[in-house]
């Protein structure tokens, strides 16, 4: 376990990385080999149905075999450090969310990889909004009304979340302090088990994402108050979003991103970014998989990423210091 890293321009060391470079026979050669993309979360999911997509249209280009690897567990460790162990060839891959890059680093006193210097971003995949829902029982119907009868019964309330340190966690923290409301925490251990306990009336409130809360919501069973992101959704038009109720800094969003071990070759890196940027921008593809499912499209460059993670990464570090999390 090496020492926690002190928060740095991840564009600088970015572009390090991506300035390595493999002699012309070597990039030509790529993949020489099967690919693996490591997954840090269980089969069946929206990122590791995402990881599989994306593996086989690289399996088409490339003429290999392109497996993913579901490696769950550690809060995302186990997976990170397998790929920054890994050889920078461009034939082991991480497609992981912001917990392993930009919130682990200040839940971590130590971490077993550093998200700087042991990865080159490859592509931001998508942003991933997420719905705060409430038990249909609830007395209120949108942000303002949560808030004031919040204020109005101090401690009464319960949100589940995830886990410690997990996104809904910090994102209601957040807004417990700016609101100055007291509703308790309880973690469960995924969204499986969340939104039922939200459903059933365990808890009055969670956070998830808008397809998979979107038939709770037309039935009735939840209720939709706020989202994340700058807009709307286009599936969910009339939920408004935490920045025009008011609180714009609620951090209510996740993402998707895909990366390699640094010092991968530019070459393949950017090859790697071509085709998974075309799949994700095809209309159909997008339409079906990205609209459709409450996702918001990035597909942006390795810098526009490295950039993002700066600004992601000091924004999980004010979430993570407010809500006093731990994970050791």
């Amino acid at each position: 376990m090496r020492p926690l890293p002190s928060l740095r321009i991840l564009v600088g060391i970015a572009a390090a990385a991506l300035a390595t470079s493999a002699p012309p026979a070597a990039s030509q050669a790529y993949p020489s080999k099967p690919v693996r993309i490591v997954v840090p979360y269980p089969a069946g999911g929206g990122i590791d149905i995402m990881s599989r997509q994306i593996a086989q249209r690289l399996a088409q280009k490339f003429n290999q075999a392109v497996v993913v690897e579901n490696k769950p567990g550690a809060g995302t460790l186990l997976a990170a450090e397998s790929v920054a162990r890994a050889a920078p060839d461009g034939h082991t891959l991480l497609v992981t969310t912001d917990a392993t890059m930009t919130i682990n680093p200040h839940l971590y006193s130590k971490l077993p990889y550093d998200p700087v210097k042991d990865f080159v971003p490859v592509t931001q995949l998508v942003l991933l909004n997420q719905l705060l829902v409430a038990n249909a029982n609830l007395p209120v119907g949108n942000l303002k009304e949560l808030l004031a009868y919040a204020k109005a019964n101090p401690g009464r309330l319960n949100y589940a979340s995830y886990g410690v340190g997990s996104q809904p966690h910090l994102a209601m923290e957040i807004l417990k302090a700016q609101a100055g409301v007291d509703i308790v925490h309880v973690p469960y251990k995924g969204i499986p088990q969340a939104v039922p306990a939200a459903i059933a009336g365990e808890v009055q409130l969670t956070f998830s994402g808008a397809a998979s809360t979107q038939a709770h919501i037309k039935a009735g069973k939840l209720k939709a108050i706020a989202i994340g992101g700058l807009r709307r959704l286009s599936i969910m038009p009339e939920v408004p979003t935490f920045a025009e109720s008011g609180f714009p800094d609620v951090p209510a969003n996740a993402w998707f991103g895909l990366f390699a071990p640094a010092g991968t070759p530019r070459e393949i890196v950017i090859a790697l970014h071509g085709e998974v940027t075309r799949l994700l921008r095809e209309p159909e593809y997008m339409q079906r998989e990205i609209v459709a499912k409450g996702y918001e499209l990035v597909a942006g460059t390795p810098e526009e990423f490295a950039s993002f993670l700066t600004a992601d990464s000091a924004r999980n570090a004010r979430a993570v210091k407010i809500s006093g999390a731990r994970a050791d």
